[in-house]
């Protein structure tokens, strides 16, 4: 964002003032249009706002919010930390423009805070260390969001706006800057601009944050400038499948435990054969055939006793995506992976084939090729990754923190392949650097997937794109997105069976869309 809005400023097209009188503009139009009801006359006197104004953009963004609510006949109190006279300039000049209409409270010291809002323009995206002496603030904030605020004789606060990140959040990976905020308020509405942010979408940026809302300030002109090896996981028009023979869209590969062990790879064999592969078999030890065969149809049967098996197996060069793990036990595991990576074809590891080298990373990672994609949750992950868990799990002293992007990237440069890390704010990355943020998460959270069986759903829809030769960056985001956009079409009440069978209606909505934009 500081590039771009640099290189805007630069241009000479748009001036810093400019761009703050939008976002102050924005942050207003947002307030008004996510409640309706400040636009019109309170009963008893006026609707009042107190705004908190930092020492740097961020504030200036504040002063401006202020003189807009004034205009339109809100009482307004500003209090500001922080020595006005060392604002940046832009700021500086909003703060003299607010003060040709009203005065500016010390924010420290004795306060009253009354309003029906509350904005927090203290700290933006630049914020890099706690600010351990407005812990007081913080406090008094949530002892009177606890009071509410219900007219001009009354304590409290009703609801409480950022500026671009809830203060003392950091913006790069969505945690919490210790000390900075141990009340952890919970945001009823975060105004950002241009873009979302990481820390919007990761760590406890979501919960913190409340609703997003992404105000326009003019800055797509120089968006080009932005770095674009983070984006957000979202569809991709090649699930749209075209002719051509079965084979043309891969044929995948799923490796399956014994008797009674069958549900997971057949949840994950039914999800490959629904995200479009041509052919999807199930492999497994032949005494697990008659009750597989019983369950299935569409989804062929192998069985693969060993390791030799599955050697033999894959000279069939048509077997082009293979996946490993879901209930495949520890020991067939072990004995399996080798095999399946030396073969050189798209393989996804997930759960056993993970758990098998817990202790024992390295023993994983010398087989690994970049064409391989790891699905670890945070458990998992922690095995493989022990140092880069740890690091999540310190407190976070000052910003930049260390977040699941970070934690994601190193996984991937230390074991050579694609790295899915599982969780609401999955992240994704390969070794390059390249990363995607599938965040179901706010609006677009999928509550309904922390149930038994969707991580093995998850391995499942990523493999039959590897089948259908996506990347395993592409296979793995839109993967992603797919199996949270699944959860969020059934809603309430969804388990594992159910995605797969929901994955239709994606597409056809996705289709729909397509040729909506076409016509």
């Amino acid at each position: 964002m500081r590039a771009v809005e640099t290189a805007a400023m630069e241009s000479r097209q748009v001036t810093g003032l400019e761009l703050m009188e939008r976002a102050g503009a924005g942050v207003v139009k947002a307030i008004l249009s996510n409640w309706p009801e400040y636009r019109g006359t309170r009963r008893s006197g006026r609707w009042r706002a107190t705004i908190l104004c930092g020492p740097g953009n961020n504030g200036g963004d504040g002063y401006v919010v202020a003189r807009l609510l004034s205009q339109v006949n809100w009482e307004v109190t500003v209090l500001a930390y922080g020595d006005p006279a060392r604002l940046p300039p832009d700021a500086r000049a909003n703060h003299d423009r607010w003060r040709k209409i009203g005065p500016v409270g010390r924010l420290l010291g004795p306060r009253l805070l009354q309003a029906d809002v509350l904005v927090d323009a203290l700290f933006g995206t630049g914020l890099t260390r706690p600010v351990d002496e407005l812990a007081p603030v913080f406090e008094d904030i949530h002892a009177a969001l606890q009071e509410g605020f219900s007219g001009p004789n009354s304590p409290g606060i009703d609801r409480l706006v950022a500026i671009d990140v809830p203060s003392g959040l950091d913006a790069d990976s969505g945690r919490r800057l210790c000390g900075a905020d141990e009340q952890g308020l919970i945001y009823d509405l975060t105004v950002t601009f241009h873009r979302r942010k990481i820390g919007h979408l990761l760590a406890d940026g979501p919960e913190l944050s409340g609703r997003l809302h992404v105000v326009d300030i003019g800055l797509e002109p120089w968006q080009r400038l932005a770095d674009d090896s983070v984006l957000p996981a979202g569809p991709d028009a090649r699930l749209q499948k075209r002719g051509g023979h079965k084979y043309d869209h891969g044929h995948a590969l799923i490796l399956g435990g014994g008797a009674g062990r069958g549900g997971a790879a057949r949840l994950a064999a039914r999800a490959a054969l629904r995200s479009g592969a041509g052919l999807v078999t199930l492999g497994v030890p032949p005494e697990a055939l008659p009750e597989n065969a019983a369950r299935l149809d569409a989804v062929m049967l192998a069985p693969l006793a060993d390791a030799q098996a599955l050697e033999q197996a894959l000279r069939d060069s048509r077997l082009n995506a293979i996946c490993l793990g879901p209930a495949l036990g520890l020991e067939r595991a072990r004995e399996l992976v080798p095999v399946a990576l030396a073969a050189g074809r798209a393989t996804l590891l997930d759960a056993d084939a993970l758990s098998a080298f817990a202790g024992l990373p390295d023993a994983l990672f010398s087989h690994l090729h970049e064409r391989a994609v790891l699905t670890p949750h945070e458990g998992e992950f922690a095995r493989l990754f022990p140092d880069l868990a740890q690091r999540l799990a310190a407190p976070a002293e000052r910003g930049p923190a260390f977040s699941r992007l970070d934690a994601a990237r190193m996984a991937a440069a230390r074991a050579g392949c694609t790295v899915l890390l599982k969780g609401p704010d999955t992240v994704i990355a390969t070794p390059r650097g390249q990363a995607r943020i599938a965040a179901a998460v706010g609006e677009d959270a999928a509550p309904w997937l922390a149930t038994a069986g969707s991580g093995d759903v998850l391995a499942g829809i990523v493999t039959g794109l590897l089948a259908r030769s996506f990347a395993p960056l592409d296979a793995a985001a839109t993967g992603a997105w797919l199996h949270a956009e699944a959860a969020r079409r059934f809603g309430p009440g969804l388990i594992a069976e159910d995605l797969p069978e929901i994955l239709p209606q994606v597409f056809r909505r996705l289709d729909a869309e397509a040729s909506l934009r076409a016509g």
